[in-house]
This record gives C-alpha cells, structure tokens and sequence, in this order.
C-alpha cells in the first residue's frame, strides 16, 4: 500500500466518523450514553487503556530488540533488483 492510498483510507475514516457522529449528536447521544448502555464508565476505559499500554509498549520495547536488528540484517543482504 503506498503512502497515499493511506492518506485516502485515513480520510475515508474520518469522514465516515464525522458523519457518524453529527448522527449520533442528531440522536442526542453521546459516548458516555453509549458506554452506559454497555455498563462501562469513561474512567473504567481509560483505566483498561493504560493497563494495555502499560504491557504493550515493554513487550513492544523487547520485540523490536530482536525484530529491528534481523529486518536491518535482510535488508542488507537481499539480491539486488529486489525491491
């Protein structure tokens, strides 16, 4: 996928979000009403979010130790004309 196809995705998503949500502003909903009706709170999310972040980015850390140094390692010694 090239660098503006990206672009072209991340713009579809945001236009797809902004016309979702003026729905959900028309409907007089908001994401707390939406969390409620699903028996969770704005705080008990950002808790569940710093709990994975608090395991992903060591782990994240610990992988790219290994995964960085073997991408480089290949990348080196591919054939050339290989792109």
């Amino acid at each position: 996928m090239t660098f503006w196809h990206f672009l072209a995705s991340i713009l579809k998503l945001s236009i797809a979000s902004l016309v979702v949500g003026a729905g959900l502003t028309y409907l007089d909903l908001s994401a707390a009403d939406l969390l409620a009706r699903v028996g969770l709170t704005p705080q008990r999310v950002a808790e569940w979010a710093q709990a994975a972040a608090t395991w992903a980015v060591p782990n994240v850390m610990l992988g790219s130790m290994i995964v960085i140094p073997v991408w480089i390692l290949l990348s080196l010694f591919r054939p050339p004309g290989r792109g």
